[in-house]
């Protein structure tokens, strides 16, 4: 069974030696996890967008545990009950407010992810200390050819599907794509990779969405 998007993003940001999510998608990790979830919902054809808002284009469900309860929230919030008020919310409102629950669905991710036989589930401690979760690869077959895919989109002049442009929007926007090729190649890449990154609006949309906010981070995060 095909992989979702939010699927394959963690795969990308899990560091295959630890177990643990990379250093380098801490901070980048949950509002890139629910760009890939929109993302997903989007391919499925159940949200789309404009320059003003993100709206349902269909609220049938998906029949999928993850997608399908954010389809609804997004469908209540332009429902009968909502305030006028409050609209519309665009991709940036939906960026951040699933953001903020990120754990939880990175947590539904990595069962899932255990589920497929791609990782296994370990109990730690951090620091000796704090318990924690770790989730060592079984199978690296399915993150080689995620990576052998992009890779395959970025250095090639065609054009590239809705899904893989999608990824990499949002691997480029939350600075993701140092995980998948070198410093000497990445550099190489930029212009290919802005190409593909706005050939879909969507991709656009949820892209200066995660990337503006990520600046807004910075902006506000403390120097140690």
């Amino acid at each position: 069974m095909p992989l979702t998007m939010p699927e394959e993003l963690i795969l990308l940001m899990l560091d295959d030696r630890s177990g643990r999510l990379h250093e380098m998608a801490g901070p980048a990790s949950g509002y890139a996890v629910a760009g890939a979830i929109l993302a997903e919902l989007a391919l499925r054809n159940r949200i789309d967008t404009d320059p003003q808002r993100l709206f349902v284009a269909d609220p049938t469900p998906t029949g999928d545990s993850l997608l399908d309860p954010v389809l609804s929230r997004i469908a209540a919030d332009a429902g009968p009950g909502a305030e006028e008020a409050d609209m519309p919310h665009n991709s940036r409102y939906w960026i951040e407010t699933l953001g903020r629950e990120a754990e939880t669905y990175r947590d539904q991710i990595f069962a899932r992810l255990v589920a497929h036989g791609i990782l296994r589930q370990e109990q730690g401690r951090f620091l000796w200390i704090f318990p924690e979760r770790r989730y060592p690869m079984i199978s690296d077959k399915e993150e080689r050819e995620v990576k052998a895919r992009l890779t395959g989109v970025i250095f090639n002049d065609d054009i590239p599907e809705p899904r893989d442009s999608l990824l990499i929007g949002l691997c480029r926007a939350a600075g993701l794509l140092p995980l998948i090729l070198s410093e000497e190649s990445l550099e190489q890449a930029e212009p290919r990779i802005q190409q593909v990154a706005n050939m879909e609006e969507l991709s656009r949309s949820l892209g200066n969405a995660v990337r503006d906010i990520f600046i807004e981070m910075a902006r506000y995060t403390p120097i140690m």
